[in-house]
């Protein structure tokens, strides 16, 4: 696979964009929790806030860490089982997002995590195009 930039730059995206969100976890877990039972008080996950904030979070980072890897191995090799990974991963991880602010009747909150979906889909296409 030749090293394509705009690949690259989703990976990169998606690296910044996961990476950070889950050092913002780490470094804030009390108040990320108590924003979301809040957020989620009247849905039916409000008792499994804790649980899920963890579940988004090693997607989260798993998400941003196979991005990381799969820009170097794009350069060290050409490969795309990482950017794959990290693109699938991604969309699973918004997808999850998503359906919480669908679930918490946010609906601005759900447009912008479908801003984040665009470049995974092209990321996704445009892999599947150049291994064909």
């Amino acid at each position: 696979m030749i090293p394509q930039p705009a690949i690259i730059l989703i990976l990169a995206f998606l690296a910044i964009t996961f990476i950070q969100s889950g050092y913002d976890k780490v470094t804030d877990w009390k108040g990320n929790l108590e924003w979301l039972k809040g957020h989620f008080s009247q849905t039916p996950i409000r008792n499994m806030v804790p649980q899920s904030l963890f579940l988004i979070l090693v997607m989260e980072v798993f998400s941003g860490a196979f991005a990381v890897i799969g820009i170097i191995e794009i350069f060290v090799n050409g490969g795309d089982q990482f950017p794959i990974l990290a693109g699938v991963l991604s969309g699973i991880t918004l997808l999850f997002l998503l359906l919480g602010q669908r679930m918490a009747k946010d609906y601005d909150g759900a447009r912008t995590i479908v801003i984040y979906f665009i470049p995974v889909v092209l990321l996704l296409h445009w892999l599947n195009a150049v291994a064909l």
